[in-house]
């Protein structure tokens, strides 16, 4: 049985290694050429691409697919969807779900990977649906992760019920790389016995174990491997694509795929990869088998070293892993994929750098224990409950069931601030809120990639380069250089914030992030404990309280504006 391929260099594997920045130019210079190889399918857009797009890269994230869709003529085009969270954080209304399914369908993908984070079949339906009926080829996804809750019995009753909603095919994502080979074998066998469409298998490479799997999985019937071009494979990505192909050559399982037409590719993204070099942090290159114990998924490794980087907490980054196993366990055990990766990361950085447990709680956090994002694995403990939403009762309905209708709504939003120039547009407003409407603006400005050279330098001009590569007698090296006197004074800068020191009854900022909104007016009396900011902070909204009773007499932050640790943002007299 010839085994197919899905090829993920373009989404989930520069999403593992390289922080989800590599640019839509950079793609496309070589689509045409993969287009050629002869993959089943090319996944190339959703999971955390479209986020980034317009966070960090100046990029319209529908332009991008329509762009890669143009070049290709011979291979499925492939989303990662997170069912009722679509590409974002929370669930959105059916109406939003049903209307962006219709876009992305209309503007190019083939193949729709849809997965929910806690395995809940109800938050997958309407997106299989709305899919099915257009058209699409539906792959629906099976959560992969350890617990006392999560057995092979689950596994196949989850994959019955994706057959049942009319999937064309089902994947095992394994986001951790927690998937042994006696495991996968296991899995596969006994859901063939159950369910007659394609199984698609997803691994990382984190614990150094995928590539075994794969060829387990081979053996036990599976019909589709993901794998990820060299040299963006391996670490917290995917097997490598010329390797597995290989493996299987002249076996009953040979992908039928030339290894002579990955020449040119290969060599193409081995340059690529030197130009992203100043995203690519080395954690997220090599194996971890730590994450047997952790279980962090690769995007979420990476994702969790510029976290803590941006929170100047590095230095807690053991004691953060430490932290990861027992919030999930008490939230349940749901499998660490978006958003419930960032859920159980961001809620295990706040306990550490707090010092205290559930000190702070992100909104995100409590909408989890309420039940809004769906049912959890295991039911969560009383006491957790009541430490983190107090004596609210957890709903047991479908969360979107509780959603009211809101396309038209945030349409009129859009409409009225003069960004909603498409269908596309709304959608990117809907699902970002917070940052969209400032990349719609064309407020935003491309990220550096912290590669200096003589041509960035010159676009970038006004860009101080800190980050240099220097040759010693043919050894490079990387070298962080840290500015100690700028000439320019921090009060000619910063102002508010400089005068801003020695105010009295100051309220300061206990992490990095942006200025989501601000709940109170100078003037205003307020109580020891009310919301006063929320900062997004690590994809979270993170509330601010007052610290204590008193009169606000002076902000000192803006919406949109981004403070670090220690950063005073308003006085309460």
């Amino acid at each position: 049985m010839s085994v197919k391929i899905t090829e993920t260099v373009l989404r989930d594997a520069h999403q593992s290694l390289l922080a989800t920045r590599m640019r839509t130019r950079d793609m496309l210079e070589v689509v045409e050429q993969l287009d050629k190889i002869g993959y089943f399918s090319l996944e190339m857009w959703g999971g955390a691409t479209f986020d980034s797009c317009i966070r960090y890269l100046n990029e319209d994230p529908w332009q991008r697919l329509r762009d890669i869709k143009k070049r290709m003529k011979n291979t499925y085009a492939q989303m990662l969807l997170r069912g009722q969270n679509l590409v974002g954080y929370r669930h959105y209304s059916d109406d939003v779900v049903e209307k962006f399914v219709t876009k992305s369908y209309e503007n190019g993908i083939d193949v729709f990977r849809i997965f929910d984070a806690v395995n809940d079949i109800r938050n997958m339906e309407l997106s299989i649906k709305v899919a099915k009926k257009l058209g699409a080829h539906v792959q629906g996804t099976v959560c992969y992760t350890l617990s006392p809750v999560h057995t092979v019995e689950k596994y196949v009753e989850l994959a019955t019920q994706l057959e049942e909603l009319e999937c064309n095919s089902l994947c095992i994502k394994d986001m951790a790389g927690l998937l042994s080979p006696d495991e996968a074998t296991n899995i596969i066998i006994a859901m063939k016995k159950q369910i007659s469409i394609p199984i698609s298998l997803h691994c990382h490479c984190t614990s150094g174990m995928a590539p075994m799997s794969y060829m387990a999985a081979c053996y036990a019937g599976v019909d589709i491997l993901d794998t990820a071009l060299s040299p963006l494979s391996c670490g917290t990505s995917q097997p490598a694509t010329e390797t597995v192909i290989a493996a299987l050559k002249g076996t009953p399982y040979d992908t039928g795929l030339d290894l002579e037409l990955f020449k040119e590719v290969v060599a193409y993204f081995k340059n690529l990869k030197e130009r992203y070099r100043g995203v690519l942090d080395p954690i997220s290159e090599q194996i971890d088998t730590n994450v047997l114990i952790y279980q962090i998924p690769g995007g979420m490794l990476s994702n969790l070293v510029s976290q803590l980087k941006e929170q100047n907490a590095l230095d807690k980054y053991e004691a953060v892993l430490d932290e990861m196993p027992r919030v999930r366990e008490e939230l349940g055990y749901p499998p660490l994929v978006t958003p419930t990766s960032q859920i159980v990361g961001t809620q295990a950085v706040l306990n550490v750098l707090m010092g205290e447990r559930y000190k702070v709680v992100p909104k995100e956090v409590k909408d989890y224990v309420r039940g809004l994002y769906g049912r959890s694995p295991a039911p969560l403990r009383p006491e957790i409950i009541g430490k983190i939403i107090g004596d609210e009762e957890p709903i047991n309905c479908r969360p979107a069931d509780l959603l009211k209708p809101e396309y038209n709504k945030r349409k009129k939003e859009a409409e009225d601030m003069g960004i909603a120039k498409s269908e596309e547009d709304i959608l990117t407003y809907i699902l970002y809120p917070a940052i969209a409407p400032k990349f719609l603006k064309g407020e935003v400005e491309e990220e550096s990639l912290n590669v200096v050279t003589h041509e960035t330098a010159v676009q970038n001009e006004y860009t101080i380069p800190t980050h240099f590569k220097v040759e010693v007698d043919e050894d490079v090296y990387e070298v962080k250089v840290e500015p100690l006197d700028s000439g320019v004074s921090i009060s000619k800068l910063c102002p508010k914030k400089s005068s801003a020191q020695s105010v009295e009854g100051a309220v300061k900022s206990s992490m990095q992030g942006m200025v989501l909104s601000i709940k109170v007016k100078v003037e205003d009396v307020v109580a020891e404990g009310d919301t006063i900011v929320v900062v997004e902070a690590m994809k979270m909204e993170n509330s601010i309280h007052a610290p204590h009773s008193g009169i606000v007499k002076e902000i000192f932050v803006s919406e949109g504006d981004t403070v670090s640790p220690g950063d005073i943002i308003l006085s309460i007299q």
